[in-house]
C-alpha cells in the first residue's frame, strides 16, 4: 500500500494535490461534479480588501500549450468571502483549505491575513505577492527582495497560521525573493505564478487580451516551472508548493523530486474540471510504476544525485 500523504508546516494532507488559487473558484462549484474531499487541500480564489470587478473584456487568450489570462482578481472582498463563501464551502468541504491572499499595499495585506488567519475553516495563507505596489510606483512586490521581505514580515505579525508567500518568475533570480521572504519568517513558498505573456489577433492587428498582456499558464510552461522549483529548493528550507503546467500524476512526481512538498493544479481545471481527480487516482498505480512507497521520500530526491 503506497503512502500519498505529506506535511505542510505541521499540516497533514491526504495527498500533495492542491487545485491551485484561480482556477477552483471557491470548491462547492465543483463540488457538483464529484467529492472534492478528495483533494489534499485546494486554494481558494484570489481575495482582496475591497471587493474588484476585474480587468476589462476579454481577459482569455487560448495559446497552443496553454493560455493567457487576466483576470484582474475579480473578487467580492475579504468581508464577503468570510460571510458567504466560506460558509458555503463548509457545507461541502471538511479539510482545512487554503487562504489565497492579494493586495496594492502593505495595509491591505495585512488587513486581509488578520481577518482569514481567525477563521476555523482556514489551514494556512497564501500570500500573492505578484501585485503592483500602488504606493511605490506600480512595481510588483514580487519582484524587489526587500519588498518581498516587507510584505512577509507584516503578515506574519499579524497571523498564527502558516504563512506561505506566492512568488512571480518575472524576475531576473527567484532565488533572491525566496530567500527574503524566509528571512522574514515564511513558513513555506508557493512557486511559481503565471509568466507575463501574450497575443495579437491577426484579423484586427490588436492584441487579443484587453488588458494587452497578462499571465501564460498550461504544459508549455511546466519545464521553467521545474526549473525555479530546482533552484529554489537548493536556496532555503523551508516547504515548497510547486506548480505551473501540472497536468499528470507524472508530473507531480517530477515536481516533487524537485524538492515539492506539495503540488498545485492549475490550468489544467479549466481544460478538464476533474483534472485533480483523475491525478490523485491515477497517483497509486504511477507511484508502483516508478517504485515508489511513499511520496513524503522523494521530495528533493533530483538533488541526491
Amino acid at each position: 500500500m503506497v503512502d500519498l500523504s505529506v506535511n505542510l508546516s505541521g499540516l497533514t494532507l491526504d495527498n500533495p494535490v492542491i487545485p491551485a488559487s484561480g482556477t477552483f473558484g471557491f470548491g462547492y462549484e465543483f463540488a457538483e461534479l464529484y467529492d472534492i474531499n478528495i483533494l489534499g487541500s485546494f486554494s481558494f480564489k484570489g481575495t482582496t480588501r475591497d471587493p474588484r470587478f476585474g480587468n476589462p473584456t476579454p481577459r482569455i487568450a487560448e495559446c497552443e500549450s496553454g493560455m493567457i489570462n487576466s483576470v484582474g482578481l475579480q473578487n467580492p472582498g475579504v468581508e464577503k468571502v468570510i460571510a458567504e463563501e466560506l460558509p458555503k464551502l463548509k457545507k461541502c468541504f471538511h479539510k482545512p483549505v487554503i487562504a489565497n491572499v492579494s493586495g496594492f499595499s502593505l495595509d491591505e495585506y495585512v488587513t486581509c491575513c488578520e481577518k482569514l488567519d481567525k477563521e476555523e475553516q482556514v489551514g494556512m495563507l497564501e500570500v500573492n505577492i505578484s501585485c503592483p505596489n500602488v504606493h511605490g510606483g506600480g512595481m510588483s512586490f514580487g519582484v524587489c527582495p526587500d519588498s518581498a521581505f516587507e510584505v512577509t514580515k507584516a503578515v506574519k505579525a499579524v497571523t498564527k497560521k502558516p504563512v506561505y508567500i506566492k512568488l512571480s518568475p518575472n524576475v531576473t533570480d527567484i532565488t533572491e525573493i525566496a530567500v527574503a521572504c524566509e528571512e522574514a519568517g515564511a513558513d513555506g513558498l508557493s512557486l511559481i505564478n503565471t509568466l507575463l505573456g501574450m497575443r495579437i489577433d491577426l484579423k484586427t492587428k490588436k492584441p487579443v487580451v484587453a488588458n494587452k498582456m497578462g499571465g501564460f499558464s498550461g504544459k508549455a510552461i511546466f519545464p521553467v516551472a521545474l526549473r525555479m522549483v530546482y533552484q529554489v529548493y537548493e536556496k532555503v528550507n523551508i516547504p515548497i508548493i510547486g506548480m505551473g503546467g501540472v497536468s499528470s500524476a507524472e508530473d507531480v512526481i517530477e515536481m516533487m523530486l524537485a524538492g515539492a512538498t506539495a503540488v498545485q493544479v492549475g490550468a489544467a481545471n479549466l481544460v478538464n474540471p476533474y483534472a485533480c481527480r483523475d491525478i490523485i487516482e491515477s497517483l497509486p498505480v504511477t507511484m508502483e510504476k516508478y517504485n515508489i512507497n511513499s511520496l513524503q521520500e522523494i521530495i528533493g530526491g533530483a538533488h541526491n544525485g
